[in-house]
């Protein structure tokens, strides 16, 4: 049976006169002759009865040749010695507003149906970055349109998928996001440039927490590659920062995290003492009782419960942070977790009991309590600079260098601090030469500070020292 046939079939239960009416509105359209669907619409007016003279006055006269005087205007452009490249780029901008102003994802998604196959010019448009552009755009416009989302995974499937920045667009479909996760993992794996890594870093927990769902998948991910012995590390902290991400976002992926944790199940008070504390982000005494007294027992759970950042940064600003106040009582117990996760060494094979090497516990704790007791009773640059020796001390250790620095940066961020300063060179400043030189990880959060304090504004200070100040 032939197409023709089957049209025939097809009609017998429809009203011929209403299909030659559907037909000759379409073919009153202005470049109707233009549409590709234009053969199958002439098949049905025919078969239904039409007047082949009526339908070539029709599309003769309603014939405007838009695009073809778009192609003779681009020509004369040409020949009026504009650049063909200019010429093609003002033509596709041109055509890139009108579709976007006139767009209807309806219409779009019914020639898609019609058609029960990829049409042709879809395959062809993907290959070019100007109309990939527009589908993108169009895509995070209409993200339930079927032929966008159709074609950006066409555009995936033909190796496009660093282009696609449209996360909700990519969210939509698992094997789209899955390429676009992969490449940004791989290119944050593949640099060794500082600066790079950290852009790479914010677009791919851009990509993670878009949702929950993509950020449950690209957890899970990152979380069994870095089981991986090479590598695993950068992994571990890539999955981090994605994670700081999320919580900057206001989510709360505490559960997410604690289930991705394989210690959980044997460890359900460690477990459930750290959620609560994630959850609400704020430490509670009776849960770092539970905790300290975990720690301190002779079988204790494993160290990565306590290293967990969000975890350590609660501990640091507890001990550290000026204005916070601490229950006297339950200090030690503070001072004891921090010193017990930056310090403590597990040694063993995976799936069996790790021996525990507490050697340097003692002796960081000391250097948290002195530099707490500093940091927390110092007044005076006086008082300060009597026990800055004490502090180049602690310094070397790493922890003690963190918890100083956030000491520092509260407190030379305050507006009066500098007002109340006389010293040439305030003592905190100079404290930060030292951190830098014991901690290269600090490096980049400490050039940080001190470009937000060059570019601040000094209103508390004198007039004339404001003015004196270079610009």
């Amino acid at each position: 049976m032939n197409e023709d046939t089957e049209m025939e079939d097809g009609l017998s239960s429809e009203n011929s006169e209403e299909v030659r009416e559907e037909c000759l509105k379409s073919f009153r359209s202005p470049d109707y002759i233009m549409e590709p669907g234009i053969f199958n619409e002439l098949k049905r007016y025919f078969i239904a009865g039409g007047d082949p003279e009526q339908v070539i006055d029709l599309l003769s006269k309603n014939y405007m040749a838009t695009a073809q005087m778009a192609n003779l205007m681009a020509e004369w452009l040409i020949l009026a010695g504009t650049n063909i490249a200019d010429v093609q780029s003002m033509v596709e901008n041109h055509m890139k507003e009108l579709v976007l102003k006139s767009f209807d994802p309806k219409k779009a998604d019914k020639i898609f149906s019609e058609d029960g196959e990829t049409p042709s010019w879809l395959t062809e448009i993907i290959g070019h970055p100007t109309w990939r552009s527009l589908i993108y755009r169009l895509a995070e416009e209409y993200p339930d349109c079927l032929i966008l989302n159709f074609t950006i995974k066409l555009i995936s499937d033909a190796g496009f998928q660093s282009e696609i920045t449209s996360i909700s667009t990519a969210a939509q479909q698992i094997e789209v996001f899955s390429r676009i996760l992969k490449t940004s993992i791989s290119s944050y794996l593949e640099s060794s440039d500082d600066d790079e890594k950290s852009k790479l870093i914010e677009d791919c927990a851009k990509i993670a927490c878009h949702g929950k769902h993509t950020f449950i998948f690209s957890q899970l991910l990152l979380h069994v590659l870095s089981q991986e012995p090479k590598g695993g590390s950068t992994i571990c902290r890539l999955s981090e920062e994605i994670t700081r991400a999320a919580l900057k976002e206001s989510y709360d992926v505490t559960e997410i995290l604690m289930a991705l944790n394989e210690s959980v199940s044997s460890h359900p008070k460690a477990a459930h003492s750290l959620s609560a504390m994630l959850s609400r982000r704020s430490l509670n005494p009776a849960d770092i009782t539970i905790l300290w007294k975990l720690y301190s027992s002779s079988d204790p759970p494993p160290v990565d419960f306590l290293r967990i950042p969000q975890f350590l940064e609660l501990l640091n600003d507890v001990l550290f942070k000026p204005g916070v106040k601490i229950n006297v009582e339950h200090k030690p117990k503070y001072i004891y977790l921090l010193a017990y996760a930056s310090s403590v060494v597990e040694t063993g094979i995976k799936g069996q009991k790790k021996s525990v090497n507490r050697d340097e516990v003692k002796s960081t704790l000391m250097a948290i309590e002195k530099a707490h007791e500093i940091c927390s009773t110092t007044r005076s640059s006086a008082e300060l600079l009597a026990e800055l020796s004490s502090l180049y001390q602690c310094l070397k250790y790493p922890v003690v260098s963190v918890g100083i620095f956030r000491w520092i940066e509260v407190t030379v961020t305050e507006p009066s601090y500098f007002k109340l300063s006389t010293d040439h060179t305030p003592l905190h400043l100079a404290l930060l030469d030292e951190i830098v030189a014991v901690n290269h990880l600090l490096h980049p959060q400490v050039f940080k500070l001190l470009v937000n304090l060059f570019e601040s504004r000094q209103d508390e200070l004198d007039v004339l020292v404001q003015v004196s100040i270079p610009n």
